[in-house]
């Protein structure tokens, strides 16, 4: 009698478990059809912006029904205010069709900030840092067509435009007659290269990445400043065991010759070396990697932790082994779209001495 009571209570309990489960699977399949209609109120904090309000859109669809194969297409927008001054609005896309033979991928962005500068170079401290004010407007695109299986081969364009920097008359802007002060347009056009064997392109389990953009500004159609860049991003990803997932990532940039230190190659931001914000180090030359561990907590809910080091330079030849920054956190994951496996992710990052960031962002950071 007992063991039948004891083997009933098990029962009930399981069946109260499987209906609590239910219900939240319902929950959470109707949330996921409203936020495909609806906008995401967002916040963050950051050092030189001050609190941030604003709100995201995220979708991901296939621009053709038929095509079974070709990765899902983006569509995101955000709009951002802070408590300190700033305006964010950006528009991103990765238009992706005919079983991904061919793609646009790239981002038209509105923003005016107070940003905070430490000069140019590795050898900078917080302590010395100056406030100055951007307004900038930026569009960028890349075409690309697929030559062999996961390989692109494409061609960017970049138009940016910048007013004149508001900063004091006493900034090493103006003392060491940097480059950039005086805003203006530029517009580029550069070749790309992309090789891309991963499962999923915004929540990848395995797989690899690399790929490498360039962009060069000749003075002959008017540039201000005469200059070139390029990018380099490798990305590996491994699942050592079901749904865990170790992502690995190295990039470097390069900027020649009379570059705008607006445009220089810049350390941090909400993808790579976060709780440092974007620029926060910044030179010609860039180094940095991350390795991020991701897993499963329960349901739509996963959590992350990550560590990351970068370093800047004038060239090549000056990296040394020494004084590289830290930068290391944590992150919570809520999936917001189970059809194609994407997240909406919320990362805390941090650095020695102070350093740290708060970050809402859809997707995972690489």
């Amino acid at each position: 009698m007992i063991s039948s009571i004891t083997v009933n209570s098990q029962n009930n309990t399981a069946v109260v478990e499987k209906d609590i489960l239910s219900k939240f699977d319902s929950f959470n399949k109707k949330m996921e059809r409203l936020f495909k209609i609806i906008p995401v109120p967002i916040y963050s904090h950051s050092v030189e912006a001050g609190d941030i309000f604003g709100l995201a859109k995220f979708n991901l669809l296939k621009l053709s029904k038929n095509d079974i194969i070709s990765s899902p297409s983006k569509l995101a927008e955000v709009a951002t205010f802070s408590t300190l001054g700033r305006i964010n609005i950006s528009i991103s896309t990765d238009l992706i069709w005919n079983e991904d033979k061919y793609m646009v991928l790239g981002y038209l962005n509105y923003r005016l900030q107070p940003e905070l500068i430490l000069g140019i170079g590795n050898d900078v401290s917080f302590d010395d840092s100056e406030e100055i004010e951007v307004t900038r407007f930026k569009f960028v695109n890349y075409g690309f067509i697929q030559v062999i299986k996961n390989f692109h081969i494409g061609l960017g364009a970049d138009i940016t435009i910048y007013n004149p920097i508001e900063a004091d008359s006493t900034s090493f802007l103006y003392t060491d007659n940097v480059s950039g002060i005086d805003g203006g347009t530029g517009i580029g056009f550069g070749p790309s290269i992309l090789y891309d064997s991963r499962d999923n392109r915004y929540n990848p389990s395995g797989g690899n990445f690399f790929g490498i953009n360039t962009m060069f500004f000749p003075g002959w159609i008017g540039n201000p400043y005469e200059y070139s860049r390029i990018d380099v991003d490798a990305r590996k990803y491994f699942n050592p065991w079901r749904k865990h997932v170790i992502a690995i990532q190295a990039t470097t940039s390069y900027r020649e010759n009379d570059v705008p230190f607006y445009e220089l190659s810049q350390m941090g931001g909400d993808d790579k070396m976060r709780g440092y914000y974007k620029g926060a180090v910044r030179d010609k030359v860039l180094v940095d990697a991350q390795i991020e561990y991701r897993l499963p907590i329960w349901n739509i809910f996963g959590a992350t932790t990550w560590i990351g080091t970068g370093r800047v330079a004038d060239k090549y030849d000056s990296l040394s082994l020494n004084d590289w920054w830290l930068s290391y956190g944590v992150g919570l994951r809520i999936k917001v779209d189970s059809e194609n496996n994407t997240n909406m992710r919320f990362d805390f990052g941090f650095g020695p001495n102070g350093v740290n960031g708060f970050y809402i962002n859809f997707a995972e950071a690489f």
